[in-house]
């Protein structure tokens, strides 16, 4: 009885963060122009997209006479391409996401899953299908996908880091990971690596708070990890300071390396920054022809 009892406690909490999640990711999504990414680039369709100077080896039957005929340079019309992309999408559920250093900051995975939906958000408006990495959710198109990717990220998981999921990846489909990747990089290396193996590119948006960049601790301090397992007592808290920006620089480092060798894209994003010019900035990197780095 006591079980049910929590779990319906538990359900209603996740319901409760459900409409107001939703409503800022569409708020957020909502500030960001459309036309970087999705089907705003050439292909093949019917709706007409630009005119382009003629190239050699553009055939003479793709030259637009009329458009040509207004200058002494030929000009080739492209259509939109309309062929469906899908993002597969992975947002850290575990413990550690639930770290803020300030009542006046979001927690990580809040902006996390903030940043996660409203990207869909703006995938599923340019005509992709989004979904989750792994076999819960696949990529799907459509509003209702919406609300089912947002019911997913209200879940936390009890774990203190929780592994990027690698299994189903679609075949040269598009991926995000957006965590805070203090967990073990061994199952980043995994997940990237089976993610290349398929043709699958993305994006990996670091998530931190600003405290985890600049170790503002001195004296005794004990250090806990938010699900508990952990526990840490120093008397001299800023001798650590030195390693353990060492560490975090080493981490930074080893996860842009894989991103170089995978041909995915990296970004630092901090809860104290702009969730606008983060998702600006994850918008454009999921797009191909973009060459986005940070």
């Amino acid at each position: 009885m006591t079980s049910s009892i929590a779990l319906r406690a538990k359900a209603e909490v996740e319901a409760a963060r459900l409409p107001a999640l939703l409503a800022r990711a569409e708020h957020l999504a909502g500030a960001v122009l459309l036309g970087a990414h999705g089907r705003r680039r050439a292909g093949v369709g019917d709706d007409f997209w630009q005119y382009r100077p003629a190239q050699i080896g553009d055939s003479r039957r793709r030259i637009d006479h009329r458009r040509s005929a207004m200058g002494d340079q030929e000009f080739v019309r492209e259509s939109e391409w309309q062929i469906a992309q899908s993002v597969m999408l992975w947002v850290d559920q575990g413990a550690s996401m639930r770290f803020t250093s300030d009542a006046n900051l979001p927690q990580k995975a809040d902006r996390a899953r903030l940043l996660g939906l409203a990207v869909a958000i703006l995938l599923q408006r340019a005509g992709e299908r989004v979904g989750l990495t792994g076999t819960a959710l696949p990529p799907r198109s459509g509003a209702i996908q919406i609300q089912r990717l947002a019911e997913m990220f209200c879940k936390d998981d009890t774990a203190d880091y929780s592994p990027p999921e690698h299994r189903a990846m679609i075949p040269q489909a598009r991926a995000v990971f957006i965590s805070d990747f203090m967990g073990d990089i061994g199952a980043v290396t995994l997940a990237l690596t089976k993610a290349a193996d398929r043709g699958v590119r993305g994006v990996l948006c670091h998530v931190l708070d600003p405290s985890e960049e600049a170790f503002p601790f001195s004296g005794r301090t004990i250090f806990e990890s938010v699900g508990g397992t952990l526990s840490h007592e120093t008397l001299k808290a800023s001798d650590l300071k030195s390693r353990y920006l060492a560490r975090l620089a080493e981490r930074k480092a080893e996860l842009q390396r894989l991103c170089a060798l995978t041909g995915w894209h990296y970004g630092l994003h901090h809860t104290d920054a702009s969730a606008q010019a983060a998702l600006l900035w994850l918008y454009g990197a999921l797009d191909t022809r973009s060459g986005v780095t940070a």
